[in-house]
């Protein structure tokens, strides 16, 4: 039902968003009557906005004309999302609503908007819009996105930043002398601060996340995050070669004010909980089959089938369009190879795929030197090793 009433609201305002356009070719512009501003909302309850949000609103003191431009519309009904997700093939586009309905859904769900209202000459403004309505065509409203380097808040940047006219945005925090003091800040890093109270979605995302998660990255590969972004506009100068300089933001408010967030508790035990009792229960079974002289094979084909299906994931990442996930160590204990083994552990037989084991988990544990893991992986790998330990030495 929910799904329903989003899709209603969406086509319903993108038929008002049709019909207010083409019905005026020409706007009027001048620096007191419209104002073109940043919006940053907050997370609320869904899954997908742990992140938070980035649109644009116009707003016209005049006329009264009032329009949010959000491009974070997507589908999920479509055919295969998630596997096109999983690929990095996933494409997204630009959405227009009268902005007291998107202020409207905002508050229902608990999210505050903050509302930066830009510095912007009448000609900035009016190119701007221009630039969102060309932007809005059938044609050109689709986007190929991706989670790091093209998403909402990066297009809303990025046209706020074409708008900008024979003048460029100093952000003083990222390119000015105070550079070359941050250190130390990566994509995963930031990922963490925002999902730090939701430890099964900070999992999930660094069981996907490789090596290009943890390189160091500068001020603007930090403003994928709204949250980034809405702090490099808030210092942020506009440089002109003769007109001297101006604040970007004349302006901070709340568009909608903080609410009440409803968070259903997940899952009671943390990734590190789950695999501490893995390995726990792996020392337990060791320390029975050495009384009985005997493997337990059940307890190696559950624990080949938990790997090789995790495995299958990770794999399938290396051939993914995020440039962030082909570079992955996790896949030396996560991996689809237990699957081309499991008959033979099944039937006792003898295999070279503990001394597989043996080799990539050893290799897994220095590579945590170069990559920050998943919660509980090591953990996970040292019960690998108590099982190579088992079939190496007692079969």
């Amino acid at each position: 039902m929910i799904i329903v009433k989003r899709l209603l609201f969406l086509a319903f305002s993108l038929t008002i968003s049709l019909l207010s356009w083409s019905s005026s070719d020409e706007v009027h512009f001048d620096d007191d009557s419209v104002e073109v501003s940043l919006l940053t909302c907050s997370p609320h309850n869904e899954v997908y906005s742990v992140f938070g949000h980035t649109a644009l609103r116009y707003h016209d003191l005049r006329t009264g004309e009032d329009w949010a431009f959000n491009y974070g519309v997507f589908d999920f009904r479509k055919p295969l999302f998630g596997l096109r997700f999983t690929f990095g093939i996933t494409d997204y586009e630009l959405g227009v609503v009268p902005f007291h309905i998107f202020k409207t859904e905002y508050a229902k769900r608990g999210s505050s908007v903050v509302e930066q209202v830009l510095n912007l000459s009448s000609e900035e403004k009016k190119k701007l819009y221009k630039a969102l309505q060309d932007n809005y065509r059938p044609e050109n409203r689709i986007y190929r996105y991706n989670c790091l380097y093209d998403n909402c808040t990066t297009r809303a940047r990025d046209m706020i930043e074409q708008s900008i006219i024979d003048d460029k945005i100093e952000y003083r925090d990222g390119t000015g002398p105070q550079a070359d003091q941050m250190h130390g800040i990566t994509y995963r890093k930031l990922l963490h601060e925002r999902t730090g109270n939701h430890r099964w979605i900070t999992f999930g995302n660094d069981i996907c996340l490789g090596l290009g998660a943890d390189r160091e990255i500068g001020w603007r590969e930090r403003q994928f995050l709204p949250s980034q972004l809405m702090e490099s506009f808030q210092d942020a100068i506009v440089v002109g070669s003769n007109k001297g300089t101006r604040p970007l933001v004349v302006n901070n408010r709340y568009a909608v004010e903080p609410g009440v967030r409803f968070v259903e508790d997940g899952f009671p035990l943390t990734p590190f909980q789950c695999f501490a009792l893995l390995l726990v229960a792996a020392i337990v079974i060791l320390s029975v089959e050495l009384y009985r002289g005997k493997t337990f094979v059940v307890f190696d084909l559950l624990l080949m089938a938990l790997t090789g299906t995790a495995g299958i994931l990770v794999a399938a990442l290396f051939f993914s369009q995020h440039p962030t996930t082909s570079t992955n160590l996790q896949i030396l204990i996560l991996n689809p190879l237990p699957f081309f083994f499991m008959a033979n552990v099944a039937r006792r037989r003898k295999t070279r795929y503990w001394k597989i084991v043996a080799l990539t988990t050893a290799i897994f544990l220095f590579g945590s030197i170069l990559q920050d893991y998943a919660e509980g992986m090591e953990l996970l790998a040292l019960t690998l090793l108590t099982r190579v330990w088992m079939n190496r030495n007692c079969n």
